[in-house]
C-alpha cells in the first residue's frame, strides 16, 4: 500500500466538474446501489460506473492494494452468505433449481447464484464512484459543495480535513512498516495474505496515537484562530456551476427517478428472471 486514495489534480472532464455536482452523483448513486436489486439496472449502472472511472484517469497503481483489499472482503461476504443462508435467493424469487450437491443440507441452486451476482454487482457499481468521488474532488471544494447541501460549515471543514489527513496518515504507516520490517516482521508481498494482516494489527496502535496528536495540534491552532465563531464563512475553492454540471445533475437525477420507478414498478425491489 505505497500509495492511499487521495486527490490529484488532473485536466480531465471529471476533475472540471463543480464539487456539488460530483457529490449529488456520488449520493445519487450510492442510493441507487443500495437500494435495487433490479440486475438490468445494475448492469447498466456498473458499464456507466467502470466508464466514468476511465474518465476520471485514476491510476491503477494508485488504488489497486485498496481495491484487493475490498476484493478479498466481497469474497469473504459471498461465501458467509451462503454458508449462513445458502437458500436466501430460493426465498426471494419463490422457486429452487437446483444444479448440483455441495455437501451435507448444502445444494447450489439457480436462485442462490442469481441473488448473489446481485450483490458482487452492487459492490461493483458503488466502488468505481468511490474511487472517482475521492480522487477527483479536492478537500476544500467537497466541504465547500456539503455547505451548499445545508451541512454547517463547521462539520464540512471536519470532513475535508480528514481527507487531507489520508496521505499524512499513509505517510506514517510507511514509516512504521518500514520500521517494522527492519526487525525481522515480513509484511511484503513475500508473505501471504493472512500474516501480512496479522503483521499490520499491531501498527494500528501507534498509527492512532500519532493522529490523535496530530489533530489536538491542529484543533488548539483552529481554536486560537476563532474557527466557528461566525455563522457562515467564504470558501476558497468553490466553483459556480457551469452547464455542464447542469447537465450531469439533471441527468443524474433523472436516472435515479427512473430506476426507482423501474425496480419498486411491480412493489418488489428485485428483478425475478424465474417467473
Amino acid at each position: 500500500m505505497s500509495r492511499i486514495i487521495t486527490y490529484k489534480e488532473k485536466d480531465c472532464f471529471v476533475h472540471k466538474l463543480c464539487g456539488l455536482t460530483k457529490l449529488i452523483f456520488f449520493l445519487c448513486w450510492t442510493v441507487i446501489s443500495m437500494l435495487t436489486f433490479d440486475t438490468r439496472i445494475l448492469a447498466i449502472m456498473i458499464v456507466a460506473s467502470f466508464v466514468i472511472f476511465a474518465f476520471s484517469k485514476v491510476e491503477w497503481k494508485q488504488i489497486r492494494s485498496v481495491f484487493m483489499l475490498i476484493v478479498f472482503f466481497l469474497g469473504i461476504n459471498v461465501i458467509a452468505i451462503f454458508l449462513f443462508s445458502p437458500y436466501e435467493g430460493c426465498k426471494i424469487y419463490g422457486s429452487r433449481t437446483e444444479l448440483f450437491h455441495i455437501a451435507g443440507n448444502y445444494f447450489m441452486t439457480k436462485e442462490q447464484l442469481f441473488y448473489e451476482l446481485n450483490v458482487v454487482l452492487k459492490y461493483f457499481t458503488i466502488v468505481p464512484s468511490v474511487f472517482m468521488f475521492i480522487t477527483a474532488t479536492h478537500p476544500s471544494e467537497f466541504a465547500a459543495s456539503l455547505n451548499k447541501l445545508g451541512l454547517s460549515y463547521t462539520i464540512s471543514y471536519s470532513i475535508a480535513l480528514a481527507l487531507r489527513y489520508f496521505p499524512d496518515v499513509q505517510t506514517d504507516f510507511n514509516k512504521i512498516k518500514n520500521a517494522q520490517e527492519a526487525r525481522g516482521i515480513e509484511m511484503s508481498s513475500k508473505a501471504n495474505v493472512f500474516s501480512r494482516l496479522k503483521n499490520m494489527a499491531p501498527i494500528l496502535f501507534p498509527l492512532i496515537f500519532t493522529s490523535m496528536e496530530r489533530i489536538d495540534s491542529i484543533s488548539c491552532a483552529m481554536e486560537l484562530r476563532g474557527f466557528g465563531k461566525l455563522k457562515t464563512r467564504s470558501w476558497y475553492s468553490e466553483r459556480k456551476l457551469k452547464t455542464a454540471d447542469k447537465i450531469i445533475i439533471v441527468c443524474t437525477i433523472a436516472f435515479s427517478a427512473a430506476a426507482l420507478i423501474i425496480t419498486f414498478a411491480d412493489g418488489n425491489r428485485f428483478y425475478n428472471p424465474f417467473v
